[in-house]
């Protein structure tokens, strides 16, 4: 085989990887799309759940926290329905039942939502600040669109009486 050839063949192979690379790529962010597509969909997700995941090859990892069990099932059962997807782990925490747990959700949804600057949040089929309570200690996930909305909600849900902890763990939007 002369150089020609073999630098040819070379080539070939490697535009056919990067073909290939690129296909699996397409096709990874296909299933991350129907995944997140299909959770926030589900019709008892809230703003008191929530739900994470990751997709490595055709395996799907759920994660997060949800206050009811049926809400675990159901994203297993609806992620496994998803064509491309091989294998799911639902490693989805169940919240402990506690009124305490309860009344701390209502009582920090209200000192966050009725804020004027972030009444806006409220107004989304799912808003997206999601309020997590375990055990008297609040955590605060999801997305916001300034640093100035996140300190506020921070600072609204360490207000809320009978709180251990507020961990904000909220994102701001790029």
């Amino acid at each position: 085989m002369n150089r020609r050839a073999l630098l040819t063949s070379i080539l070939a192979a490697a535009l056919a990887g990067s073909a290939f690379a690129e296909q699996n790529d397409r096709a990874q962010t296909r299933l991350e799309r129907e995944v997140r597509h299909e959770l926030v969909m589900l019709p008892y997700y809230g703003m008191f759940d929530n739900l994470a995941f990751k997709v490595d090859g055709y395996k799907v990892t759920l994660m997060g926290e949800v206050t009811r069990p049926t809400l675990k099932s159901e994203a297993e059962a609806v992620v496994r329905k998803i064509e491309g997807v091989e294998a799911v782990a639902n490693e989805i925490e169940v919240l402990p039942l506690s009124p305490n747990d309860d009344r701390i959700r209502l009582a920090a949804y209200r000192a966050i939502y009725r804020q004027t600057s972030l009444s806006r949040y409220a107004l989304q089929s799912i808003p997206p600040i999601h309020i997590i309570v375990k055990n008297g200690n609040l955590r605060l996930e999801g997305v916001v669109t300034t640093e100035a909305d996140k300190t506020i909600a921070g600072i609204r849900a360490k207000g809320v009486s009978g709180v251990f902890s507020v961990k904000n763990d909220l994102r701001v939007e790029k």
